[in-house]
């Protein structure tokens, strides 16, 4: 039986779908661990040279507040900034990832800090329109989200293109 020009199309389409799903399934993971560890290095290493960084004040503050007062922003940022340096080393190198990941889990729970102490800064109207700042701290749920995908491999797990088991007898 002859095949239409439509089916053939639509064989094709899926094909070439097939490979893109399938490169992406082997190389995503790297990506996103390539990106978001030159983010964290580009970042950390901003905040190593003082006046460099768009966030210093706002982390400087952020840290003297949960310390009370103990840890000066001049103190504070070279350490942060070497922290996150670590975090983008560790996702650039894929070496210790584990203590990446969790290195990366603390330096995030420290940025989500200013929407309660500086509510006023982070949002223009709360909590629905975020200011600059606010944006830059709600960026954060992307590196938050690609932190787990990497996660999701720590113990050899990969991304199929393909489902398996259960969604594939679902169509899913």
């Amino acid at each position: 039986m002859r095949q239409s020009g439509y089916t053939r199309l639509a064989q094709q389409f899926d094909r070439l779908d097939a490979r893109i799903a399938g490169w992406m399934a082997r190389n995503g993971v790297a990506y996103v661990r390539t990106s978001l560890g030159i983010v964290f290095l580009w970042f950390g290493a901003l905040k190593l040279v003082p006046g460099l960084s768009p966030a210093e004040d706002l982390a400087g503050r952020t840290i003297m507040a949960l310390t009370v007062g103990l840890v000066e922003p001049s103190v504070s940022m070279p350490i942060l900034g070497v922290w996150e340096c670590l975090i983008g080393i560790g996702l650039l190198s894929g070496r210790f990832l584990r203590t990446t990941l969790m290195l990366m889990a603390l330096q995030m729970l420290g940025t989500i800090t200013p929407i309660v102490l500086f509510p006023g800064e982070v949002f223009a109207h709360e909590p629905f329109v975020p200011t600059m700042v606010g944006q830059y701290i709600i960026k954060n749920i992307v590196l938050v989200s690609g932190a787990i995908v990497i996660g999701a491999t720590v113990r050899g797990g990969r991304l199929k293109a393909e489902p398996t088991g259960e969604w594939a007898r679902q169509g899913v």
